[in-house]
């Protein structure tokens, strides 16, 4: 069995923190709905009920259409997702320390 991400594992295995997790991971990319759901591993009918709320609370915004599809991302002006990409970071690098550690008494 795969083991959950870090982000997920520490703030628990709900829709909204899968979708924060996938945009986190993939910061610098922009999605359709459609992949974000995808990606993150959350239905479709799940998806639309949150997304209004991460759209009002403005930590993810839209950054362009190609045809009928809207793409968007992390919006990185806004300073809670500032913070979380903070967090994300950390707990990242203090899970590779714990894997390399072990890897080095191992080894």
């Amino acid at each position: 069995m795969e083991e959950k991400p870090i982000f997920i594992r520490t703030f628990g295995d709900s829709p909204v923190i899968r979708i924060l997790n996938t945009l986190l991971t993939g910061r610098e990319l922009d999605y359709s709905m459609s992949d974000i759901a995808r990606v993150s591993n959350v239905s479709w009918s799940t998806l639309n009920r949150v997304w209004d709320g991460l759209i009002k609370s403005e930590l993810i915004k839209q950054t362009r259409q190609i045809g009928k599809a809207k793409l968007f991302m992390l919006n990185m002006d806004n300073l809670v997702v500032k913070n979380l990409i903070k967090m994300y970071d950390v707990l990242l690098m203090n899970e590779i320390e714990k894997v390399s550690k072990r890897i080095v008494v191992k080894g």
